[in-house]
């Protein structure tokens, strides 16, 4: 099976990759990911993932978008309830492209991770996949969390300490300084 996936970051796409491909999957990276802001943290993250890329010879398409304000027009009219557009963008942009490309499905190593609303990502990746005719190829990678981000500090990856969008990293500082809005 050729299978897109869409990948946020090295950190949490390393052990997406290694049980894709060891389920036999040959497996293409994707990187688009318009949520992520300042410039400089997605620069790192992309230029991160290219560095590891490079040395496992994974493929990766890049859909090198730094979209600040088509995601902030996306998630305004309703800041706290942000992720589910950000999901659409990401997911939506991953389906198309898996079906332009001809993969035979897609899925996303936001799986992973254990901060994210993975019953609400999947529903959104489901209706993606419906839209673009191509399979989401859905697995629970969240057991394979910590063995990451261990292997991303044994790399000496870029690790970040936000989801990536400018009110993740508010919501962030406000919790580490207790100032309450």
């Amino acid at each position: 099976m050729n299978t897109l996936l869409h990948i946020c970051c090295a950190p949490c796409a390393n052990q997406c990759i290694e049980v894709l491909q060891g389920e036999g999957q040959n497996v293409t990276g994707f990187w688009y990911n318009p949520n992520i802001h300042p410039f400089t943290e997605y620069r790192a993250r992309r230029n991160c993932l290219r560095e590891y890329a490079e040395t496992i010879s994974l493929p990766v398409i890049e859909k090198n978008d730094y979209g600040l304000r088509p995601f902030v027009r996306a998630v305004a009219p309703d800041i706290e309830n942000r992720c589910v557009e950000c999901y659409r963008m990401r997911l939506f942009e991953a389906a198309k492209q898996a079906k332009e490309g001809g993969f035979d499905g897609f899925t996303s190593s936001l799986f992973i991770s254990p901060y994210q609303k993975h019953e609400l990502m999947a529903q959104v990746a489901q209706e993606a996949a419906d839209t673009y005719g191509v399979e989401f190829v859905y697995r629970d990678f969240r057991p394979y969390f910590r063995a990451g981000q261990e292997k991303a500090r044994e790399l000496g990856f870029y690790i970040q300490k936000y989801c990536g969008c400018v009110f993740s990293e508010e919501e962030r500082y406000l919790k580490a300084s207790k100032i309450i809005r």
